[in-house]
């Protein structure tokens, strides 16, 4: 335990001087920033005239009005965009030493490799838990100012729930691309992974296979009832534990066993 704490001292230290760390931030500010412009001008038409294409172009995007659809946004953000921004953080917290050829310095530490993977998959959880708390309250703060209108306390409760369920989903999915940043001795191999893994979602969940595919399930769970082919099973929830705890254990035991030189 206390092999776990130096190494995640070491990697917190190394977090708060990244320029990588703000940026995240930053990205996950300005989104719901973005969406809440779109929905303000959805909201009011006569704001969209004057702008002219920008206001056509943020009817389109709203697809409605009101909190409801507001979250609705929020929802396909952190299934989306959630996966790319956790995937990157994954890719540099497990690939940087490779790329900044500072592997050797982390592994001359007198902790054990195990230690230092799982401080890597602390500070990754840590950080996306943080980006998604950021992307949350930063909508809620927005829409209140452009004064969304629609607020019902229970559906506002149910939408947050599936938000923050959704995200844990996202965040399951980490593991495998940690995994292939060791296999791949970078970020390019699993920063390609995460974008083939989005595509072949897309393309597995129309033939209505989704619901068995690790990287849909977190773009169903936010999908409407009832509609057909997009609901989880039981087997859903467990092909995901799997996945995930393939990935942790897969990750610490290549780094435990290959060559890192």
């Amino acid at each position: 335990m206390k092999s776990i704490r130096a190494a995640l001292f070491a990697e917190t230290l190394k977090l708060r001087r990244s320029g990588i760390f703000w940026i995240t931030i930053i990205l996950f500010i300005v989104i719901p920033l973005m969406m809440s412009f779109m929905m303000f001008v959805s909201e009011n038409p006569e704001t969209a005239k004057k702008l002219g294409l920008i206001g056509t172009k943020a009817s389109l995007f709203g697809g409605g009005s009101g909190w409801e659809a507001f979250f609705g946004l929020l929802l396909q953000s952190i299934a989306t965009v959630g996966l790319i921004g956790f995937g990157f953080v994954t890719s540099w917290v497990f690939g940087r030493e490779y790329t900044e050829r500072t592997l050797k310095d982390i592994t001359a530490l007198p902790v054990s490799r195990s230690s230092i993977v799982i401080a890597k998959f602390i500070v990754v959880f840590l950080w996306c838990t943080m980006l998604l708390v950021i992307l949350y309250v930063t909508g809620l703060i927005t829409g209140s100012l452009i004064g969304l209108s629609g607020w019902q306390s229970h559906t506002i409760l149910i939408l947050s729930k599936k938000y923050f369920a959704t995200a844990f989903l996202t965040i399951v999915l980490c593991p495998p691309v940690a995994f292939f940043a060791y296999f791949g001795r970078g970020i390019l191999l699993p920063l390609g992974f995460v974008i083939i893994t989005m595509i072949m979602a897309q393309f597995i969940a129309l033939v209505g296979l989704g619901p068995y595919f690790p990287w849909a399930i977190p773009g169903i769970n936010i999908a409407p009832p009832g509609t057909p082919g997009m609901q989880l099973v039981t087997s859903s929830w467990i092909i995901l534990a799997i996945t995930g705890l393939i990935g942790f254990f897969g990750t610490i035991s290549w780094f435990n066993n290959a060559d890192q030189y």
